[in-house]
C-alpha cells in the first residue's frame, strides 16, 4: 500500500511565464496524447502503454532531452517521467512528435505524491534522479527531495532487484543522498556501475550536467540495488 506522510515542504517552485509558444501549443495538443490525467487513480501502466514491457521511471526530466534519448534507444523499454516545470514538459511533447518515439508516457506533476498516490508497487525495473535541484543554501536542504520518506517510497515502486540511478554534480548532496539511502535500508549500493550495456542503467548527457562541468563540478553517478525481503 502508498505510504501515507505529509507533504509540508516541496523540493521544487513553480516558475510561472517562461513556456514559448510553441511549448505552449504542445501542451495543448500533445499532452492529450502522451500525457497521463491527474484523476488520483493508481495507473495501470500496461494499459497506458499499451503493453506490457520493463519500464523505467524517471524523476525530474527537465527539458527532457536525456529522456528522449534513452527512449529512442531503447524501443522496448516503457519510460514515464515526471516533471513538474511546464517549459521542459513542452519541450519534450515537441521532441517526441519531431522523433516519431511511442514509448514515453509524461505526468505533470509533484513527484513525491505522485510516486506515493498513484504507482503501485514493484512496477518499475529502474528509477532515474539525475541532477535534482541542489538546493545549495544549508537552511533549504530540507526541500531535497532525496528524503528519507521518499527513498522508501522508490524502493516500494522497484520491482524484486530493482535498480535505483542516481547522479548529481553537487558533492554535499552526494554525501547526504549516500547517508540517507544507506540508513534507509532499502538499498545496497553497487561497488561498480552496471556493464554499459545494460539499458536499465543508460544514462545520456543532460544540460544540467554540462553546466555543472562549465561550473568545475565533478559529476557523480550512484548506482543502488533494492534488497529484497523474504516476502519478495
Amino acid at each position: 500500500m502508498p505510504v501515507d506522510y505529509p507533504r509540508k515542504v516541496r523540493s521544487f517552485v513553480r516558475r510561472p511565464g517562461r513556456t514559448t509558444t510553441g511549448q505552449r501549443r504542445a501542451l495543448d495538443q500533445l499532452l492529450p496524447v502522451w500525457g497521463i490525467p491527474d484523476d488520483g487513480a493508481i495507473l495501470d501502466l500496461d494499459a497506458c502503454f499499451g503493453r506490457s514491457a520493463p519500464r523505467v521511471l524517471e524523476i525530474g526530466f527537465g527539458d527532457g532531452e536525456a529522456l528522449l534519448t534513452a527512449a529512442a534507444a531503447f524501443p522496448d523499454i516503457d519510460y514515464l517521467g515526471i516533471e513538474v516545470h511546464e517549459p521542459g514538459i513542452g519541450h519534450l511533447l515537441a521532441m517526441i512528435k519531431r522523433a516519431g518515439v511511442g514509448n514515453i508516457r509524461i505526468i505533470n506533476g509533484d513527484a513525491v505524491e505522485v510516486v506515493d498516490k498513484r504507482l503501485a508497487g514493484a512496477s518499475f525495473d529502474a528509477v532515474n534522479l539525475f541532477f535534482p535541484d541542489p538546493w545549495p543554501k544549508k537552511r533549504h536542504h530540507k526541500r531535497r527531495i532525496v528524503q528519507a520518506d521518499f527513498v522508501v517510497a522508490i524502493a516500494r515502486i522497484l520491482r524484486a532487484s530493482g535498480l535505483f540511478h542516481f547522479a548529481t554534480d553537487w558533492r554535499d548532496y552526494d554525501e547526504q543522498a549516500t547517508s540517507v539511502i544507506g540508513a534507509s535500508g532499502c538499498f545496497d549500493e553497487l561497488v561498480a556501475a552496471p556493464e554499459k550495456d545494460d539499458p536499465l542503467a543508460f544514462r545520456a548527457p543532460t544540460k544540467f550536467e554540462r553546466r555543472g562541468l562549465k561550473l568545475g563540478h565533478t559529476v557523480v553517478d550512484r548506482y543502488y540495488r533494492k534488497r529484497n525481503t523474504a516476502a519478495e
